[in-house]
C-alpha cells in the first residue's frame, strides 16, 4: 500500500540563504591556509578543492529538493491531479525543471574551472580562479530564487494537506454548499470540521476515520459544488471533482429537502445529473437531510419525480455491480444530523455496500483461484430428518427484554443536553448539581448552607456523634499509655532476683552514681552560675550594681565582701584575671585599678614565657577521653570528614582552587578567514 506523507519534504532556502549556507560550509570543512611559498602543486589542490567541494554541495542540496518533490506522473493520479488544481502543473514542472539546469550548470562550471586551475601558475592566478568560480555558481543559485520560493510555498502548503490513501475503504461525501456534508462528518467520525450557517464553510478535503465490523474506513468531506460549466468551477470545487473522479469510494449525494441551504431540489438534482459520469462503478447513495424540517412524504409531486429520477440513476449503479433491481432499500436514505435520527443507518448502509463491492472485486480477480486452495469448506451430513432448531435459554430472552426495555427508558430520559437546549443554550443555562442529593426532605436540596456561622466553622459541628467518638479515643489512649507504661516498668525495673551476685554489685553501682549525677545537676541549676547575666547595655536604669547587691546582702546579714570581689572578677578582661593568677608584679589590690590596660609598646616587649603561658588552649586533635571517639586516629578521620562536608560546591566550573584559567574569548578560528574588511555579506 502506497503511502504518500510530504510532510517529510525537506525545508527550501531561498538564494541568499541558499549561498550562505553553502559557502559557509566550504569555509569550515576545507583548508583556509596557503603559502605562495608553497609548490604549486600543493597550491592548486588547495583551490581546486574548494571549487569541487563547493560543487559538491550545491550538486547534494539541489539533488535532495528535485527527489523529494513528487513527480506528478509517477504518483497516484489523485494526487496528480490535485496537485494540478492547487498548484499548476505547469509552474511546477517549470520550478523543478529549473533547479535541474541550475545543477547541471554547477558542474559544468565547476568542471570548466578545475581545468583552467591545473594550469595556474602563481597562488594569485589559483585564487583568482576560485572566486571567479564560487561567484558564477552563485550567480547561478540566485538566478533561481523565485523557482525556490515558490517551491517552498508548495512544500508548506503540501504539508498542511490531510493524508488521504487512495486505495483503502472510502466513503465520499459531496453535494451542494450547506447541505450537511461536515455535519455528518462530524457525527460518525472523530473529525472537528467547521460548521457555519452559510456557503463554503469547507474550502478543501477534510477526512475522519470511522469503524465498522472491525474494518476501518476512511471518509472523506469534500466543498460544495454548484452546477455551472466546468470552466467556470474554482479550486475549491475542483478539489470535490478530483476527489469523485480518481478515488473508489462509496459516494453519498445529499440532498437538503427543506430547502434551508438556499438551493431548491430541482437545482439539485441538475447538480446530480451534471456530475452523473462521476459516479460510475461507485456505490452511490441518495440521502436526503434535514428531515426535522421537512419529511420526505412532505414534498411537492415535483420534487417528488426528481428524487424519483435520482433514485432510478443510482439503481443503476446497484444493477451495474451485480445487484437485484429489488434493493431499493440502501439507495435512498433519510436522516437528520441535528436529531441525529439515521445517521447511522446511512453509515452503516454506505459501508455495506462498499464492502459488498470489494469483495466481489477480489472475487472476480486471477488471485482468487491461488487463495481457494487453500481453503477447505466442511458441510456437516444430516444423521436423520430430525429438525434442530437453535435453542435460546428463557434466561438469555429475559435479559434482553430488559436490556430493551433499559434502552428505551434510555432513550426517553431528559438529558441535561435537552434541557439546556430548552432553557437558552449554552452560556445561558446553568446546570444545578444539587438535585440530584438524597436528602430526607427534597425542599433542602436548594438552601445555601453557610461556610462560617457566629465565627465558627460549620464543618466542625456536623458530625453528631463527635464526642461520643472523642471519649472513645481518649479512652482508648489511655489503655495504651497504661500498657506501654507497665511495658517500660516491665524492661527498665528489673529485680536483682535473676542476677548473680557480681551483676547485682555492678547494678547497685550503677544506681548509686546514677542517683549522683542527679543530685550534681540539680544543684547546678539552682547556683547562680546558671543563671542568666544581665548585660550593661539593657541596664540603662542601673538597677543591677555592685552596691546595691551588697545593701541587699547586709540587709539579710550577710557579708557581701566575698561576693562583691567575685563579681568584679567575673567582670574583668581574660587578660587581667590570667596576669592575676601568674603574679606579675600587680598585687591583690590591682582590682581596682582594671580600667588601666598596657600600651602597645608593654604588649609588644612583653616575655615569651608570658606569651607561651597564654596559649594554654589545646589542638583539635588531640584525644581527651569523654570526647565520644575511641583514639586519637579516630577523631582525626573524624575532622578530615567535617572539613570536607563543608566545603563549599564548586560553581565556577573550575579544576581546583587554584584555577586561575581565563578562556579565549574570541578564537581565532571562528574570527579569522578570507574576508576583506568592508561588507562581510559577500565573499
Amino acid at each position: 500500500m502506497v503511502q504518500y506523507n510530504f510532510k517529510k519534504i525537506t525545508v527550501v532556502p531561498n538564494g541568499k540563504d541558499f549561498v550562505d549556507i553553502i559557502l559557509s560550509r566550504t569555509q569550515r570543512q576545507t583548508p583556509t591556509v596557503v603559502h605562495k611559498g608553497y609548490a604549486i602543486a600543493r597550491i592548486r589542490q588547495f583551490y581546486m578543492r574548494k571549487v569541487k567541494y563547493t560543487q559538491q554541495n550545491f550538486y547534494d542540496k539541489l539533488s535532495t529538493i528535485i527527489d523529494e518533490f513528487p513527480r506528478l506522473d509517477d504518483i497516484h493520479p489523485f494526487y496528480g491531479d490535485l496537485l494540478h488544481v492547487l498548484y499548476n502543473k505547469d509552474h511546477y514542472k517549470l520550478a523543478l525543471g529549473q533547479i535541474n539546469t541550475a545543477r547541471n550548470l554547477i558542474s559544468k562550471v565547476a568542471k570548466d574551472y578545475v581545468k583552467l586551475l591545473k594550469y595556474g601558475d602563481s597562488l594569485y592566478r589559483c585564487k583568482s580562479l576560485k572566486v571567479a568560480a564560487l561567484g558564477r555558481m552563485c550567480t547561478v543559485i540566485k538566478r533561481i530564487g523565485p523557482s525556490l520560493a515558490y517551491l517552498e510555498q508548495i512544500r508548506q502548503h503540501m504539508a498542511r494537506l490531510p493524508s488521504i490513501d487512495p486505495n483503502t475503504r472510502t466513503i465520499l461525501i459531496c453535494g451542494y454548499p450547506n447541505v450537511g456534508k461536515s455535519s455528518f462528518i462530524n457525527k460518525i467520525t472523530r473529525a472537528d470540521v467547521d460548521v457555519q450557517p452559510y456557503a463554503f464553510t469547507t474550502k478543501s478535503l477534510f477526512v475522519g476515520h470511522t469503524d465498522y465490523k472491525y474494518l476501518r474506513y476512511q471518509v472523506i468531506d469534500t466543498p460544495g459544488i454548484l452546477d455551472r460549466p466546468f470552466e467556470d468551477r474554482n479550486i475549491i470545487e475542483m478539489c470535490s471533482i478530483t476527489a469523485l473522479a480518481h478515488l473508489r469510494a462509496a459516494v453519498l449525494f445529499f440532498l437538503d429537502i427543506s430547502g434551508s441551504c438556499g438551493y431548491s431540489i430541482a437545482q439539485q438534482a441538475a447538480l446530480f445529473h451534471s456530475i452523473k459520469s462521476l459516479f460510475m462503478n461507485k456505490p452511490l447513495m441518495i440521502v436526503c437531510n434535514k428531515t426535522d424540517l421537512q419529511p420526505l412524504e412532505g414534498i411537492s409531486k415535483e420534487d417528488k419525480k426528481l428524487v424519483a429520477e435520482m433514485k432510478d440513476e443510482a439503481m443503476k449503479t446497484v444493477i451495474g455491480q451485480g445487484g437485484e433491481p429489488t434493493d431499493e432499500a440502501g439507495v435512498l436514505l433519510t436522516t437528520s444530523t441535528l436529531t441525529e435520527d439515521g445517521v447511522i443507518a446511512v453509515k452503516n448502509a454506505a459501508c455495506e455496500r462498499l464492502l459488498n463491492q470489494r469483495v466481489e472485486l477480489k472475487m472476480k480477480s486471477k488471485k482468487l483461484n491461488d487463495c481457494l486452495n487453500h481453503f477447505h469448506v466442511a458441510m456437516p451430513k444430516p444423521r436423520d430428518q430430525k429438525e434442530r432448531p437453535p435453542c435460546i435459554p428463557e434466561a438469555v430472552l429475559e435479559a434482553r427484554a430488559n436490556q430493551a426495555e433499559a434502552d428505551v427508558e434510555k432513550h426517553k430520559r431528559t438529558l441535561e443536553r435537552d434541557l439546556e437546549n430548552e432553557n437558552g443554550g449554552a452560556g445561558v443555562y446553568s446546570a444545578s448539581l444539587r438535585k440530584h442529593y438524597l436528602l430526607a426532605n427534597e425542599e433542602w436540596k436548594e438552601d445555601i448552607m453557610p461556610e462560617i456561622l457566629d465565627g465558627h466553622n460549620v464543618n466542625d459541628f456536623v458530625d453528631p456523634d463527635i464526642l461520643q467518638r472523642l471519649e472513645e479515643l481518649e479512652r482508648e489512649e489511655g489503655l495504651r499509655q497504661e500498657k506501654e507504661g507497665d511495658d517500660d516498668f516491665e524492661i527498665f525495673e528489673m529485680d536483682g532476683a535473676e542476677l548473680t551476685p557480681e551483676e547485682q554489685a555492678a547494678l547497685a553501682e550503677i544506681r548509686k552514681k546514677k542517683s549522683l549525677l542527679i543530685q550534681q545537676h540539680r544543684m547546678k541549676k539552682s547556683t547562680a552560675e546558671s543563671r542568666p547575666t544581665v548585660p550593661r547595655k539593657f541596664d540603662k536604669d542601673k538597677e543591677f550594681t555592685l552596691k546595691r547587691m551588697g545593701r541587699q546582702l547586709s540587709a539579710l546579714g550577710v557579708d557581701p565582701t566575698l561576693a562583691i570581689e567575685r563579681a568584679r572578677s567575673k567582670s574583668r578582661g581574660r587578660n587581667r584575671e590570667r596576669s592575676a593568677e601568674r603574679g606579675d608584679g600587680i598585687g591583690n589590690d590591682a582590682m581596682d585599678v582594671d580600667e588601666i590596660t598596657p600600651s602597645k609598646k608593654q604588649r609588644r616587649h612583653r616575655s615569651p614565657s608570658m606569651a607561651i603561658s597564654r596559649s594554654r588552649s589545646r589542638p583539635r586533635n588531640e584525644f581527651v577521653p569523654g570526647e565520644g571517639f575511641k583514639d586519637k586516629p579516630q577523631k582525626e578521620r573524624a575532622i578530615k570528614m567535617f572539613k570536607k562536608s563543608a566545603n563549599k560546591r564548586n560553581k565556577d566550573a573550575r579544576r581546583g582552587e587554584a584555577d586561575r584559567v581565563i578562556p579565549t574569548l574570541k578564537p581565532k578560528h571562528l574570527f579569522s578567514g578570507k574576508r576583506s574588511s568592508g561588507k562581510t555579506d559577500r565573499r
